[in-house]
């Protein structure tokens, strides 16, 4: 890009004003007489769209980038779903312009403000909802013409965005949590009226308005939030057969396992609540089940008389413990006594040598999950686990790792990817068009997923199926969501309440989109 310097006087002293110049104009001969920049987009447009195959419809955008980058950018910019705050009042407009509002079943929303690993993006988040959208067509068969994703523009409060000269969203700080509030009400209103068939995921929230919203929100329109829910529901499932494996292995109980959780922000405490289902299965009560729970923040062991804290810590805090505080792991680890270690801190190699050999000590088969992305961000490796377990370790990572070997053996690493449970999950949920997607439903998605090993996985020692089966993992999990969808008389419909679990499962299957 040219720059233009053109010299002014402020305050009595010259200054320099840097201004793009903009390209020369192609010369005569090479565009029609009558060409019309808006109108090329149009054209451009249409023959996207007339394209039926998403690998059609991907050479032909490669192909406009490389012979137009700025056609194709506004084309983007014009045809992805931004909504700001600038936008109060009108949102149910800008939804109605959808071109495929009829077709519309599920939507992943973020406001970009809480990316795992990079913080605050603002409106650069939007490439999650895309994403996150291309693993529901890919994993579940949702047909691409039915998704939208959005992202909500609100402000950021990255100081590098807001100085980039570059940055396409609002340049200003995130509007208050009074200001956010009205704002998402008017949305999810707007999103009910524009389409009456939707699902809505949420992602990538900050913890506070994750927890905010899935509660205002979650029994008013059919919506849930993959950072608490979906994460908390692969984790759970994991969870299950490990412990079976450690419990066998020590001849203890599945009740007496305790789990110690290192980060305490939305997935943490998410995953926190949704291992509560593990204990209330094994019989005990909710209040029984938090007594084998167990969180630890950047400040060390959560418990009551530490002192202030986020709203959403205080259902884990212990009201046990009112000692100095604890702050090294691997002293609340020996105080704790868990069978299980969690991580959800993103603190690369927080479960170092020490910790792990603690673990090691206390248990047979530890069970140790690092689930923080990515893999530069995760409390530690595979390879690791493994030699300071003695190729013991029961052992899920949300970040993949490859395969490690001990003493002549293959193991292999679990996966804790939500990528398991939101598309059978949401896939359910869009096809017994549930007014509301229940906790029930989500555990069901979870213990659908324990239950979709097959022999082979299970002689392999695999805690999870292996994700080259993700399409009939999910229309397994999806009739799972849909039985559990009936019982609690959330489904409108009705029809699919007289199929048979094998007819509704093929029901499933040929509902789902193949290229």
């Amino acid at each position: 890009m040219t720059l233009i310097l053109t010299p002014y006087w402020s305050d009595g002293v010259q200054k320099l004003k840097v201004e793009p110049q903009p390209p020369p104009p192609p010369p005569r001969g090479r565009l029609p007489y009558a060409y019309d920049e808006s109108v090329h987009a149009t054209r451009c447009l249409t023959q996207l769209r007339s394209k039926d195959k998403p690998i059609e419809k991907y050479i032909y955008l490669s192909q406009l980038k490389n012979a137009n980058e700025d056609l194709f950018y506004r084309l983007c910019l014009e045809n992805l779903p931004y909504i700001s705050i600038k936008d109060r009042g009108k949102i149910g407009d800008i939804l109605r312009s959808w071109p495929h509002k009829d077709d519309a079943r599920i939507s992943v929303v973020t406001d970009g403000s809480r990316i795992l690993g990079l913080g605050d993006l603002g409106v650069n988040g939007m490439p999650i909802s895309i994403g996150k959208l291309s693993l529901y067509v890919a994993g579940a068969g949702i047909r691409p013409s039915s998704t939208i994703p959005i992202c909500l523009d609100l402000g950021t409060n990255n100081q590098k965005f807001l100085d980039d000269s570059l940055y396409l969203g609002l340049r200003q700080k995130r509007v208050s949590d009074e200001v956010m509030t009205d704002f998402m009400e008017e949305f999810m209103l707007e999103m009910s009226r524009a389409f009456p068939k939707l699902l809505v995921q949420f992602e990538d929230f900050s913890t506070e308005h994750a927890f905010c919203y899935l509660d205002s929100f979650r029994h008013r329109y059919p919506a849930f939030n993959d950072d608490v829910q979906g994460t908390g529901a692969v984790v759970l499932s994991g969870f299950l057969n490990a412990a079976k494996l450690s419990s066998a292995a020590s001849g203890q109980p599945l009740s007496s396992h305790r789990i110690l959780f290192l980060g305490a922000g939305s997935a943490g405490v998410g995953v926190a609540m949704q291992l509560l289902s593990f204990f209330k299965l094994q019989g005990l009560s909710q209040e029984e089940a938090k007594t084998h729970i167990y969180i630890v923040d950047s400040q060390g062991l959560v418990f009551d008389s530490r002192g202030p804290m986020a709203e959403h810590k205080k259902y884990f805090s212990r009201s046990d413990y009112s000692g100095p505080p604890l702050t090294n792991l691997a002293d609340i680890i020996e105080y704790v006594q868990p069978t299980a270690l969690l991580g959800l801190s993103t603190i690369k190699g927080a479960f170092n040598q020490e910790v792990i050999e603690a673990m090691a000590a206390l248990n047979e088969r530890p069970i140790i999950f690092p689930l923080s992305n990515p893999v530069s961000l995760s409390e530690c490796e595979f390879h690791e686990a493994l030699r300071w377990t003695q190729g013991r370790v029961l052992f899920a990572s949300g970040s993949p790792f490859p395969d490690a070997v001990w003493e002549g053996k293959v193991h292999y690493p679990g996966q804790g990817n939500n990528m398991y449970i939101f598309p059978g999950l949401g896939l359910g949920s869009i096809l017994c068009r549930a007014r509301t997607v229940t906790d029930a439903m989500v555990e069901a998605s979870s213990l659908g997923l324990a239950d979709s090993l097959n022999q082979d996985e299970r002689d392999s020692g695999l805690l999870y199926p292996r994700l080259n089966r993700i399409r009939e993992i999910s229309a397994f999990i999806a009739t799972r969501v849909i039985r559990k969808a009936q019982e609690e008389g959330v489904d409108r419909n009705s029809d699919l309440r007289s199929l048979s679990d094998a007819q509704l499962l093929t029901y499933i299957t040929s509902k789902m989109w193949n290229p």
